[in-house]
């Protein structure tokens, strides 16, 4: 019970000696508006006038989502098809008729034109 009292006092003791050095070193030296502001990739941070973000390309990442979670849910049932064909039949063919309908509801919508 004594090893794992001293074992417990030495981690703690570890851990705040690495976050004082942590605290100590991470002081950041000169002071600017731009190292401060948070980075966003493709914007200038300084300027007020930012373009818009494209809606359709947030559209087809999010289309890409959906078809990147139905593959991870088709894949092991691949692996199952020789112990449950008929189950893992049925299953597949729910999954991509779901689909099959949103990916007509979203073309019918023009979700999928990138010019308009």
């Amino acid at each position: 019970m004594m090893i794992l009292f001293n074992i417990t006092v030495m981690i703690l003791m570890i851990l705040i000696i690495m976050m004082l050095i942590n605290f100590i070193i991470s002081k950041k030296m000169f002071k600017s508006r731009e190292k401060n502001s948070p980075f966003e990739c493709g914007f200038d941070p300084m300027s007020k006038n930012r373009l818009p973000f494209s809606l359709s390309f947030y559209l087809i990442s999010i289309i890409f989502l959906i078809f990147d979670v139905e593959i991870s849910l088709i894949l092991p049932m691949i692996f199952l098809s020789k112990y449950y064909y008929y189950l893992n039949y049925l299953n597949v063919m729910i999954i991509m008729i779901i689909l099959l309908i949103g990916l007509y509801m979203e073309w019918i919508e023009g979700a999928l034109k990138w010019f308009k």
